[in-house]
């Protein structure tokens, strides 16, 4: 136990001790221990359960009106990946903190859920009631990266109408989030111009969305964006993770024990950053 928090260790926290706390009445340890059952992804019904319980708390509550125990919370249920979660992550959706209906998006895309794409199109045309847009600048309405990101890899076909407008988006890291999605959204021979719109983004002046187009290049396994991955000016240990994401899908892509040309172009690009 740290005596100054209050919060316990990761190495001494017991699963058992971790749902006790989630139930408990200090919100510093309620909160703490639903990241923690995320973060250390606890395969245990009993956890699943407070989680979901916690995704309706009325007491941990900023002065601007967030609720940080259902953050985390949700983000948990999406880690632990059992899909009884899934009605509480599709209500939390609706949720008046901006971070919660985040959260909810991504966990719901972890989990793979098509029936969350309805409701996910209702929030990115911004018609749900009682949503409020985050607390800071550029105060969003609603958390499209995240819903974007969703859309494309639960394989929304239906909502490209809705996903194409936001590639001018006023917020590059949105532009992008449409951008990945509509690459794994478009046909084989359609999908490469997106995948080259992310590759210029590389070039962004600004090192944290370089950061996050990496990350993107990576989800959608673009091989296209290979040599370009190696050359941005960013840290070698995520050009290492986006390229891994491209391996991968080679990978998919090959018949053991044979790989792709793909595949052996990334692999020599890896260990040349290594």
């Amino acid at each position: 136990m740290n005596s100054e928090s209050g919060i316990q260790d990761d190495t001494q926290l017991t699963i058992e001790q971790a749902i006790a706390n989630l139930q408990g009445e200090d919100l510093g340890l309620r909160v703490y221990a639903a990241w923690w059952l995320g973060r250390f992804r606890v395969d245990a019904p009993e956890a699943i359960d407070v989680l979901m319980a916690a995704l309706e708390d009325e007491d941990d509550r900023t002065h601007t009106g967030g609720y940080p125990l259902r953050r985390n919370a949700a983000r948990a249920l999406g880690k632990l990946g059992d899909r009884r979660a899934v009605p509480v992550l599709l209500h939390a959706l609706t949720c008046s903190d901006f971070y919660v209906r985040e959260a909810a998006a991504q966990s719901l895309e972890m989990l793979g859920d098509r029936s969350s794409i309805s409701l996910l199109v209702e929030l990115l045309n911004d018609r749900v009631a009682g949503t409020h847009p985050a607390p800071e600048p550029p105060q969003l309405t609603q958390p499209f990266d995240a819903i974007l990101e969703a859309l494309g890899t639960l394989g929304a076909v239906e909502a490209i109408p809705d996903i194409r407008p936001f590639l001018d988006h006023f917020v590059p890291r949105v532009q992008y989030a449409a951008a990945r999605a509509m690459y794994q959204l478009s046909e084989p021979g359609m999908a490469d111009e997106y995948g080259d719109r992310l590759v210029q983004a590389l070039s962004h002046d600004d090192l944290q969305l370089r950061r996050a187009v990496l990350a993107d290049l990576g989800a959608i396994g673009y091989l296209g964006a290979a040599d370009a991955i190696a050359q941005t000016l960013a840290e070698n240990s995520l050009k290492l993770i986006s390229l891994k994401g491209l391996l991968e899908k080679q990978v998919l892509l090959t018949s053991p024990p044979h790989l792709s040309p793909g595949a052996i172009k990334v692999m020599t690009i890896m260990d040349e950053l290594l």
